[in-house]
């Protein structure tokens, strides 16, 4: 049981954050069915498919007319559509927000993808590099010296796409409740990616993301905010930002704080980054976990 127990789902077999957002709608209590290809159904039960979790799967060839017939009565019993292809698809299938809403005035259509339902890119491929790009939230993240590095695809993936997605979808069932009326979600992953640099744009706005990719107080510019190798090779992170905390961050590395200059001062970051390095790697990783525990 969950908050959503009780809500409907039908959800189009699609790839990553489609999927992430019916999980997230699943593992909040909604009844999730999953109409994925004819020839694969039951691909739900491999080991390993996180994304899949919490919801059952039936097989239907939905480029048939008498699959896509089965979609639209599932609809008819549904409270969430939630479909991830290119723009156009569904519509050609004959399961677009059109013919959905026909059968059901009250589901909530979602959509997800890439560059939107219109513009001049909404045709072309991507992936969630190219989108984060195109948003301006790739540039930021990464070393001064070297190239930005994607952050995996959880930006644009999961974080822009599929999570933007199920926050609309509950929006518009919450509207619901005043207007008894469905309506369409339309989330893209560059809008929802260019949404998670707003506080990027803040801080450079206050003057406080002053210098280049490397150089600023969140992205590993500053000492006292970033990562460092251990004695045995491994990992430590370290997010020091208020002065009680760096207190403690002094404390735990054995160092004097009276010996180290001022740490709001930027000309001061490469030395007080030796500094802690160094101080990082006398222990292991576990060994600094157990200290800080």
């Amino acid at each position: 049981m969950g908050p959503l127990a009780g809500l409907r789902v039908v959800e189009l077999v699609g790839l990553g954050p489609a999927p992430f957002g019916c999980m997230v709608l699943a593992d909040l209590g909604a009844e999730v069915i999953r109409v994925d290809r004819a020839r694969a159904a039951g691909n739900l039960t491999v080991p390993g498919d996180f994304l899949a979790r919490g919801r059952r799967s039936i097989g239907v060839d939905i480029k048939q007319p008498q699959g896509a017939e089965l979609v639209l009565r599932l609809v008819e019993r549904a409270d969430v559509l939630v479909e991830g292809f290119r723009p156009g698809v569904t519509e050609r299938l004959g399961l677009g927000p059109a013919q959905c809403l026909a059968r059901n005035t009250r589901l909530v259509y979602g959509r997800m993808t890439g560059w939107g339902q219109d513009g001049p890119m909404a045709d072309r491929a991507g992936h969630d590099i190219n989108y984060i790009a195109v948003a301006g939230a790739l540039e930021p993240i990464g070393p001064a010296d070297r190239p930005p590095v994607p952050p995996l695809n959880l930006i644009g993936d999961f974080g822009g796409g599929g999570m933007l997605l199920a926050m609309g979808v509950l929006a518009a069932l919450y509207e619901r409740e005043r207007s008894g009326r469905g309506q369409v979600v339309d989330a893209a992953m560059v809008d929802g990616a260019a949404l998670l640099t707003t506080v990027v744009h803040s801080m450079r706005s206050a003057g406080a993301w002053p210098g280049a990719r490397g150089a600023n107080l969140l992205d590993g510019g500053a000492p006292f905010y970033d990562t460092y190798a251990a004695a045995d090779g491994r990992f430590v992170s370290i997010g020091a930002l208020e002065e009680q905390f760096y207190a403690e961050l002094v404390r735990l590395l054995g160092l004097d704080p009276a010996d180290l200059p001022n740490r709001f001062d930027q000309a001061n970051w490469p030395a007080l980054r030796e500094r802690i390095g160094a101080a990082v790697r006398t222990r292991t990783r576990d060994e600094w976990a157990a200290l800080a525990a």
